[in-house]
């Protein structure tokens, strides 16, 4: 392939040659992908149906269901696909739409984390100015931001990638399109692009990370000070899920960008993929239900009518 314009398709590799492993992949990704589509759905359903969780926390927690159901259905569909026909090709076209729909996922589901943050510690720390603060039109617009911004850089980093020439080979060592894989088989120099991405991400991550922490700073010195011990396990309750959920997302994902060269090999590359692109949008839902009550009741009401 001599150059960008003649590159029509991509080889993915998948995660077994072996037909009967093979099965047995495709059958672990359909219960996976049909536990997450049902776990955020059942999640989205009963803050919808539920009056009373209709807050801004929950407004945020039914824009991050709905992402993280985008998220995964960015790669795991084709991902069995994969398994089942062993037909790898996937085109130009569908290659390019696969990085701009996980950065768009991955960028609003970290924008929607902070702005989650955001909203407990208004909660905590300025209880009497939450509902000035947090209105409807400021929640609307918050989230709006969190996908214009994330749909932004995704559009970014999709142009960068492919602006490149690919010429070594088209054959892409893992499981979905992903931007170090394209650009190690390509033969245009990529230390631009590199460099690019890199200071993107160190001032995207730096920002929403730094303000989350702040954000739980400031809460944890607010909750510390509450006398009742009731009251404190109340205030940690509702911040317990989204601090465990942030961890998730933020430990996955540097796993799979951040890790030592020693863990730099193909088994190391499809197990960090599957822990970035997969386990946040699966576990989510789990973990919000799991730690609030008020959802837990509104889904069993749900499935018992």
């Amino acid at each position: 392939m001599a150059n960008q314009s003649t590159v029509t398709e991509f080889l993915l590799m998948g995660f077994s040659d072996d037909h009967d492993m093979q099965i047995l992949y495709f059958s672990m990704f359909l219960v996976i992908y049909l536990t997450a589509l049902i776990g955020n759905f059942l999640l989205g359903v009963a803050v919808i149906l539920n009056q009373h969780l209709h807050a801004p926390m929950y407004f945020f927690l039914v824009h991050l269901s709905y992402s993280d159901v985008c998220f995964i259905s960015t790669t795991i569909p084709k991902a069995m696909a994969t398994s089942l026909t062993n037909n790898r090709e996937i085109s130009y076209v569908g290659c390019a739409a696969q990085i701009f729909s996980v950065f768009t996922c991955a960028g609003t589901e970290l924008a929607l984390l902070t702005v989650m943050a955001y909203d407990r510690y208004v909660a905590i720390c300025h209880p009497l100015q939450y509902t000035l603060m947090m209105n409807w039109n400021a929640c609307l617009q918050m989230a709006a931001a969190s996908w214009i911004s994330s749909l932004f850089h995704a559009l970014l980093h999709t142009t960068l990638t492919f602006r490149l020439n690919f010429c070594k080979s088209n054959i892409i060592e893992q499981f979905f399109c992903d931007v170090p894989h394209l650009q190690n088989i390509s033969c245009t120099d990529t230390r631009i692009n590199q460099i690019l991405i890199f200071v993107l991400a160190l001032i995207t991550d730096t920002f929403c990370s730094g303000f989350i922490f702040i954000s739980y700073g400031y809460i944890f010195s607010v909750v510390l000070k509450v006398p009742s011990v009731q009251g404190r396990y109340k205030a940690f309750s509702t911040c317990a899920p989204h601090l465990i959920v942030f961890s998730l997302f933020l430990i996955s994902a540097l796993f799979a960008y951040m890790r030592p060269q020693s863990l730099s090999s193909h088994t190391w590359d499809l197990l960090s993929a599957v822990l970035y692109t997969v386990f946040p949008p699966l576990l989510n839902p789990l973990i919000y239900s799991f730690r609030n009550k008020d959802i837990q009741k509104a889904m069993w009401r749900m499935l018992k009518t």
